[in-house]
């Protein structure tokens, strides 16, 4: 018969204590990285299984988090969260959590499998997406002292909850900075319509970047609602005004390839600049803005482990900062 695989057998071939391989299992982020990949690894080679039932009785934890995913819309824009989602899951793995997934149609579908879910699962906490102004899901977690985190921040108060984002504002700055320095002066912007938190962040970026150069952005931006359609329209009002743009900025790549369509004939061509780096962008050559979801991912798990541990004060922040991918549109 095999011998056993034990904490102590993957310590022995880490080169590491029985308490380190513990601590990798159960609060890996308190271990070096380099260390932790080496446990991670003897893990692997000697198949060692975690007894989960163990773990709980131990730790009081049943290792499971939840995330919401987002219903079907364009194709394109879901590919996001579906990047995000798979960084997630595999950190929340190596961290000895599973991930449980539900969908909800609006914020108060949302609350309602809270709810539910709380009531047919022991969850330790969870992953929340798409924050914006006078957000009640994290007042209902909050209240009821559930652990949670956002991929997002909470536009009302900075320092409500813990928090992962990308700071799309240094995105369409840069993409604007970009077309400026190819000699474009008429830089207009397809964004969303005022309130929603992410647009405003991103529609911020562009325009003090226009303003910075000395150009006034008033007349050069539209506001409508997500999707290609609605982009191509849009585009098109654009370019029937007095002093069309020469170049665009969008605040998603759906808004971004309506663009496309409607300057598909120009003469002489405009440039366009989408946000996301959807698989879509780099298939038709769209330069995009591309969020690090991965590290998203990985800092969410950080910050939620943190918070189940119990430190006592809150965890800090994360803003990441996005880059600008070239391609031939721009």
């Amino acid at each position: 018969m095999a011998e056993k695989v034990t904490i102590a057998t993957v310590a022995r071939h880490a080169r590491v204590s029985r308490q380190t391989v513990s601590n990798v299992l159960n609060t890996p982020h308190i271990v070096r990285e380099e260390t932790r990949q080496r446990v991670q690894e003897a893990i692997d080679v000697l198949g060692y299984r975690v007894s989960q039932a163990a773990r709980q009785m131990r730790t009081g934890r049943s290792r499971l988090i939840a995330m919401r995913i987002e219903p079907t819309r364009d194709g394109i824009n879901g590919s996001v969260l579906d990047r995000f989602l798979h960084g997630l899951t595999e950190t929340a793995e190596l961290a000895g959590y599973r991930v449980l997934l539900y969908t909800a149609g609006d914020t108060q579908r949302e609350i309602a499998a809270y709810d539910d879910l709380l009531s047919a699962y022991d969850l330790d906490g969870f992953v929340l997406t798409g924050t914006d102004h006078g957000d009640a899901r994290t007042t209902w977690l909050a209240q009821r002292e559930v652990a949670f985190v956002a991929f997002g921040r909470p536009w009302d108060d900075p320092t409500a909850h813990p928090w992962v984002d990308v700071d799309g504002a240094a995105g369409t700055a840069r993409a604007t900075e970009h077309l400026l320095e190819r000699g474009h002066r008429r830089v207009g912007f397809l964004g969303w319509p005022a309130g929603s938190g992410v647009g405003d962040d991103r529609r911020s970026g562009w325009r003090e970047s226009l303003r910075a150069a000395g150009i006034d952005p008033a007349g050069l931006d539209r506001a409508v609602d997500d999707g290609i359609a609605e982009g191509e329209w849009s585009m098109r009002d654009l370019l029937s005004s007095g002093e069309p743009p020469t170049a665009v900025v969008c605040a998603s790549d759906s808004l971004a390839l309506g663009a496309l369509q409607a300057v598909r004939a120009t003469d002489p061509a405009v440039a366009v600049v989408g946000f996301d780096d959807t698989p879509v962008a780099a298939a038709v050559g769209l330069t995009s803005v591309s969020q690090p979801l991965g590290e998203a991912a990985a800092r969410c798990v950080d910050l939620l482990t943190a918070v189940l541990d119990g430190d006592q004060q809150s965890p800090e922040p994360v803003l990441l900062q996005p880059s600008l991918v070239l391609r031939h549109t721009a």
